[in-house]
C-alpha cells in the first residue's frame, strides 16, 4: 500500500496543522497503515499522536504545547548500602 501524502487529505486538515504537526500526523498515519490498520484506525492514531505534543488554539489551528519544566518531577534518591 503506497504511503499517503498531505495532498491526499482534505485541505481543511492541512490548514489546521502546522508544517511540523503535518509531518507527525503523516508519519503516524502511514506507520499505522503499514501495520495493517484500517484508514479509520490510522486516522485515530495520527490524531492522538499530534495531540500528544500539540493543542488546538482558539483559531482552530494546532500549535505546539508549551514545554513543561521537569522541575515538577523530584528525583528519588535511595539511601544506598
Amino acid at each position: 500500500m503506497p504511503n499517503k501524502q498531505m495532498d491526499d487529505f482534505p485541505s481543511e486538515l492541512k490548514e489546521q496543522l502546522t508544517e511540523g504537526s503535518q509531518q507527525i500526523f503523516l508519519a503516524a498515519f502511514n506507520s499505522a497503515q503499514e501495520d495493517g490498520m484500517s484508514e479509520e484506525g490510522a486516522l485515530s492514531v495520527a490524531w492522538n499522536t499530534v495531540k500528544h505534543d500539540y493543542e488546538q488554539g482558539e483559531d482552530g489551528k494546532w500549535q505546539r504545547r508549551p514545554q513543561q519544566s521537569n522541575s515538577q518531577y523530584k528525583g528519588v534518591t535511595s539511601g544506598g548500602n
